[in-house]
């Protein structure tokens, strides 16, 4: 009996050591095929990414004309830019203005409707009907809402306040520089809460109903209570998902404005950084200095993006 007990435990000895040698092979083959299947999306993130980002910053410390060969003139530009060229000044503020208020506005009524339509019925129609303008460009938006606010007495919003009696003569919506950026950033609001809304619903879904469970018998007695300390904690990804959609649309933000108010908009009144670029760029072919207007957008992006990931992501 006792031969018989040593020999089963030495079989399973054996038996154990075999499947650790085995491991060992199957987490090999498993880091090769990792390996093997990372390896093209390195190739293509570096082609696409890393590619045209080190080449605007290389683009950006010289004087390039496309025709020309780039003649390097260090930080020339980025010190025409700060010193010299009030215009982009202009595009600065009004684009961290725009950024500021549209970012923030749109992503929490993304959220907040979610929120509220997540248990309500039908809610599979509501959200295609706010996904919906997502996914229509700026262009065909603004002239959407080029109806609402036409800066004749024929526009809808012009029409229906003086039929009230509330102005006596149209707004010029378009044309003024006191209502251009607010009407854009209205827009731009209504655009960008599909997206959001999209995802935050998706992750209202997937919620863990027995951490839900737990929290009323532990002592959660509303809505809000469950919002802040079982909702939220859960949904990190998804919040900071949409936090960097939002980011990257608010700061390169373009179609929107010159498709409402032309380009460029009257008084420089919404003229951005993008649209600098693009003036820059494919209008006076200075390829160089509209690379450092490029590296200072993508700079105030990724940093903007860096702070909502430390915000969002678990410190542990």
């Amino acid at each position: 009996m006792a031969t018989a007990t040593i020999a089963k435990d030495t079989s399973k000895k054996r038996v154990k050591a075999k499947k650790v040698k085995g491991g060992g092979v199957s987490s090999t083959s498993a880091v090769i095929t990792a390996v093997i299947f990372f390896i093209p999306f390195f190739v293509l993130f570096c082609i696409f990414t890393i590619g045209p980002v080190a080449t605007s910053l290389y683009y950006s410390l010289t004087n390039y004309d496309l025709i020309q060969t780039p003649e390097f003139v260090g930080l020339s530009n980025y010190q025409g830019l700060f010193l010299d060229d009030e215009l982009f000044m202009t595009a600065f503020k009004n684009t961290l203005y725009f950024a500021l208020i549209s970012g923030p506005v749109g992503y929490l009524m993304s959220f907040v409707m979610a929120w509220i339509l997540n248990d309500m019925k039908g809610r599979t129609a509501f959200a295609l009907a706010f996904y919906a303008p997502s996914i229509a460009s700026g262009t065909a938006m603004s002239v959407v809402w080029g109806y609402f606010f036409s800066p004749d007495r024929y526009g809808l919003i012009n029409n229906v306040l003086t039929n009230l009696g509330i102005i006596s003569s149209p707004i010029l919506w378009t044309q003024d520089p006191k209502t251009i950026l607010p009407c854009c950033i209205f827009i731009q609001i209504w655009m960008s809460m599909g997206t959001g809304f999209l995802v935050f619903m998706a992750g209202l879904q997937n919620q863990n109903r027995e951490l839900i469970e737990a929290g009323s018998l532990d002592g959660i007695k509303s809505r809000f209570q469950e919002l802040f300390y079982i909702t939220l904690p859960q949904m990190k990804p998804q919040l900071l998902f949409g936090a960097i959609n939002t980011i990257s649309g608010s700061f390169g933000v373009f179609g929107v404005i010159t498709s409402f108010a032309g380009f460029p908009t009257p008084n420089y009144a919404g003229h951005t950084m993008a649209a600098h670029l693009y003036d820059f760029a494919f209008v006076k072919f200075e390829m160089g200095y509209a690379s450092a207007i490029a590296v200072i957008l993508f700079a105030i992006t990724f940093a903007a993006g860096k702070l909502c990931m430390w915000m969002l992501t678990d410190k542990d």
